[in-house]
């Protein structure tokens, strides 16, 4: 579900800057899209694995509190990507395109590549810090197939995109997959508190943990949930009803 989401939102920038160009005849500029979607890749499987070898060679405490802090990190980076994606997902499309168009006036094929590395290397470190805060002691051959079948289904949906843009739902996709993205970041917020706990930062208690599972998950799936269709209805009620 981490990569699934982290990838879909690289892969539909990558897809709204290729239609762009293919649109206004530039094919040639597909290059430099594609070296930046490399670089991107590259870049986010060095931080991913140098986090991997960090957390390896730690022991004891000292590997508690690294995974604890990766943990806290990394729900943090979960629940600022799932609203600040939800407070853009009606204008990114045309923020992306204006921003192409204004390469592509000044001649700047680097500045496109740029646009696409950036893309990549946000949503690549941001999955580099939820895997290894959540993989833990999991199965690493279950984790990289479950982490690799949730990039293929990205950039499948981003080819859907690519190929049909109007037809395709973006804030059904968005929506479904911030409430489970919650649920997610709520359970490394308790699993945070919980290495914390053990490395003795914070208090032992079994109750700590679930208490931080509800105070992260509980306020916002109400905002995701509810809140949003309570302004939607009270903004069709007649003002002198």
């Amino acid at each position: 579900m981490i990569t699934l989401r982290e990838g879909f939102e690289a892969a539909l920038v990558i897809a709204i800057v290729l239609s762009f160009l293919d649109g206004t005849g530039r094919r040639g500029w597909f290059r430099a899209v594609w070296l930046g979607v490399a670089g991107g890749v590259v870049v986010s499987l060095l931080v991913a694995i140098g986090l991997f070898a960090v957390g390896a060679e730690l022991e004891g405490r000292s590997e508690e509190i690294f995974e604890g802090t990766v943990m806290l990190v990394a729900a943090a980076l979960v629940v600022w990507m799932v609203f600040w994606m939800r407070s853009r997902s009606r204008t990114i499309k045309r923020e992306l395109r204006e921003r192409v168009d204004d390469a592509v006036t000044h001649g700047s094929a680097l500045a496109v590549g740029l646009l696409a590395f950036a893309a990549v290397l946000r949503e690549g470190v941001e999955s580099a810090l939820f895997l290894v805060g959540s993989v833990g002691d999991s199965n690493p051959v279950v984790a990289v197939v479950s982490a690799a079948l949730g990039v293929a289904a990205a950039v499948a949906l981003g080819y859907v995109f690519y190929r049909g843009a109007e037809r395709l739902d973006l804030r059904r996709i968005f929506h479904v997959t911030a409430v489970v993205l919650v649920l997610v970041a709520a359970w490394l917020f308790s699993g945070g508190v919980h290495e914390l706990s053990e490395a003795g930062v914070l208090p032992e208690s079994e109750a700590l943990s679930a208490v931080a599972f509800l105070a992260l998950s509980l306020p916002a799936l109400y905002v995701l949930l509810l809140h949003d269709r309570l302004r939607t209805r009270l903004a069709h009620v007649p003002r002198d009803a």
